[in-house]
């Protein structure tokens, strides 16, 4: 466990950062509720009415006016695309910053095995994901229960079940990136994040492209799907089951094999 608690070491002011940047972030979405309630009936309804605006972010399928529908709106964009950045960067710099640090040496010259290494750190990105979501579940709770409002507990927590899971994957595919680079790719993880997001948007915008939503992590973390019909898309959620698999499968073939600088 030597390894994974260096890295936990190594990333903890990152994560606190990032931890506290997006429950402050859910936490003011959460307390402008009441302020904004008395007008969003109308909201409501001039949002379901926008067309292809509305579809691409999911405002035609829940209710702006209520709670729940304007936190899977809100903060469900908010936590969604800035846990995947913060993913995207533990993934990327996971194996290529030993290369670009110079660390790699060190770090190889120690009795344990290139496939060791490689599980202590996917372990400590996903133990840094838990406790990220865990903190920022944790703030909303607290901030929804100031302002008094009700929400479905099981419904909030499948919302943030499947940010975990997103953010998880997206980590992984990034871990896999990381695999093949010798230095950092910061842009790469964070295109692969952005990248994401956008097939996401456009799958909702024509059922033509439909089967985009089956390729990225954001077609089973929909906020607004999510709440509208109260479960996860099972078949996106295996399809990124299969996706996570091929990239661990791709990194541990790829780094036990590499030749280190």
């Amino acid at each position: 466990m030597t390894i994974f608690l260096h890295e936990m070491k190594r990333g903890r002011l990152s994560l606190i950062i990032w931890s506290l940047a997006l429950s402050f972030m859910l936490a003011v979405c959460i307390v402008i509720y009441p302020e904004m309630s008395s007008q969003m009936a109308d909201l409501s309804d001039m949002f379901a009415d926008m067309g292809s605006f509305s579809e691409a972010f999911g405002m035609d399928q829940v209710n702006f006016g209520d709670f729940l529908g304007y936190f899977s709106i809100e903060c469900g964009n908010t936590l969604g695309l800035g846990g995947a950045f913060f993913a995207a960067i533990l993934g990327i710099s996971a194996l290529a910053k030993e290369e670009k640090d110079r660390t790699a040496e060190f770090l190889l010259t120690h009795p344990v095995s290139r496939a060791r290494v490689l599980t202590e750190k996917l372990a400590a990105l996903v133990a840094q994901i838990f406790i990220l979501i865990a903190t920022v579940l944790a703030t909303s709770a607290v901030f929804i229960l100031i302002i008094g409002e009700e929400a479905p507990v099981g419904t909030v927590l499948l919302l943030f079940l499947s940010y975990f899971l997103m953010m998880v994957e997206i980590a992984v595919i990034t871990f896999c990136i990381s695999a093949f680079i010798k230095r950092g790719g910061l842009g790469i993880g964070l295109g692969v994040a952005v990248g994401f997001y956008f097939l996401n948007i456009l799958s909702n915008l024509t059922d033509e492209v439909e089967f985009l939503r089956y390729i990225t992590p954001f077609g089973y973390a929909d906020g607004t799907d999510i709440v509208a019909n109260d479960s996860i898309d099972g078949v996106c959620l295996l399809v990124g089951a299969i996706i996570c698999g091929i990239a661990c499968f791709l990194a541990y073939f790829r780094y036990t094999k590499k030749d280190i600088s």
